[in-house]
């Protein structure tokens, strides 16, 4: 089993992070759910943070990761405030649909 994580190379995980920063894109700009744009937005920053902690694995170097680690804390904190956004704007409009809300007036 370790050889086989050995053989893992730089290349494979910013492949997977690039794969999974494009489905997170697509998402967001397909889908119409406030909820599900929030999940692909948060399926895209953890692409990036996958990209960080790679190159810093790739380089023996710590900063990546430390960086990784306060936008994982920071990311919490930013679906928190937009959960409580969603379910304000569900209780005033009775949808979670991104077309209802074009104009935050009434």
């Amino acid at each position: 089993m370790t050889d086989l994580i050995a053989q893992v190379g730089l290349g494979h995980w910013l492949g997977l992070s690039a794969a999974s920063f494009a489905v997170g894109l697509a998402g967001v700009l397909i889908r119409r759910n406030v909820i599900v744009v929030l999940m692909c937005l948060e399926l895209m920053l953890n692409a990036v943070n996958m990209t960080l902690v790679a190159f810093s694995r790739a380089q023996g170097d710590l900063h990546g990761q430390v960086a990784v680690f306060f936008s994982i804390a920071v990311a919490a904190a930013e679906v928190a405030v937009g959960l409580v956004i969603v379910i304000l704007l569900h209780r005033r409009r009775r949808s979670v649909e991104t077309d209802d809300f074009r104009s935050l007036r009434n």
